[in-house]
């Protein structure tokens, strides 16, 4: 008889099979337990998420472009927007560096209170940068979407992950996350930001989850909390389920304090 040369694939090299509507199962499980070996061969229990718009500008970028705008090339009152706005990726960049800084000198083992971000650009980049100029490892968590590729290079080569599940991506930045610090942001901020405070409202986070608005007059502007108290749509005290602050030493400070009463000295279980 002659022998076979053109043998099926296993299971687990058919891409065709792996890649189609019955292999969803099997894709899904692979963004939980590939990244959960990557985060526990690095010793990173948990995160610090930064949050915010991928579309601000760093300070240097933005006056570049307001240079380019009074020169008569570029819109005029988007660039000066774009300046104002820069403010929050500086202040995104400082605020990193200093819990960096400050959760390398905490005695332990583990990396603590890791830097974790959706590894884009605008406050992602900038939370990662102030990790990364304060020379700690940080975390990226980007997804597959249909707009132009960005390259995010503060990121931790070792810890820079890519979700095709937003579900799964959003699984992992609360899994971790310790505390959360919310700059201004759109669409997927606020998604991200409801999520989350759903979570808390509603007990299925079993662990204290400080959580910082940073920049009282966007947050002012962009949610009216008073407006959902006053219709009866949520609690008064789930106000105060945020910080909302404009100050780096605030925030950074507020928490500090809360990771060093709550996360440090009572661990426990996170979802």
């Amino acid at each position: 008889m002659a022998e076979r040369t053109n043998l099926p694939p296993k299971a687990y090299s058919n891409e065709k099979f792996l890649n189609g509507k019955d292999g969803r199962t099997l894709r899904i499980l692979a963004e939980y337990l590939e990244p959960k070996a990557r985060f526990e061969r690095h010793k990173v229990d948990d995160t610090v998420v930064f949050m915010g718009s991928a579309r601000l500008l760093s300070r240097e970028q933005a006056q570049a472009a307001l240079a380019k705008a009074e020169a008569g090339e570029g819109d005029l009152e988007r660039a000066r927007m774009d300046l104002r706005m820069s403010t929050y990726y500086e202040a995104a960049r400082t605020l990193a560096f200093r819990l960096t800084q400050w959760s390398k000198e905490l005695d332990h083992e583990e990396r603590r209170f890791v830097v974790c971000t959706g590894g884009g650009p605008g406050i992602m980049e900038a939370a990662n940068r102030g990790a990364a100029e304060a020379r700690g490892m940080n975390v990226g968590l980007t997804i597959s979407i249909p707009v132009e590729e960005f390259d995010n290079l503060y990121v931790t080569r070792e810890l820079s992950f890519h979700f095709h599940y937003f579900f799964m991506r959003k699984f992992w930045f609360a899994y971790l996350a310790k505390a959360v610090i919310v700059f201004p942001g759109g669409y997927g901020t606020l998604d991200e930001l409801f999520e989350l405070l759903t979570l808390v409202q509603t007990k299925k986070l079993r662990k204290p989850m400080p959580i910082v608005l940073f920049g009282t007059e966007y947050w002012r502007e962009v949610i009216d909390f008073e407006a959902l108290v006053r219709h009866g749509t949520i609690s008064p005290g789930d106000v105060e389920l945020v910080h909302r602050t404009d100050s780096i030493d605030d925030a950074y400070e507020w928490l500090t304090r809360q990771l060093l009463a709550f996360a440090l000295a009572k661990p426990g279980p996170t979802l």
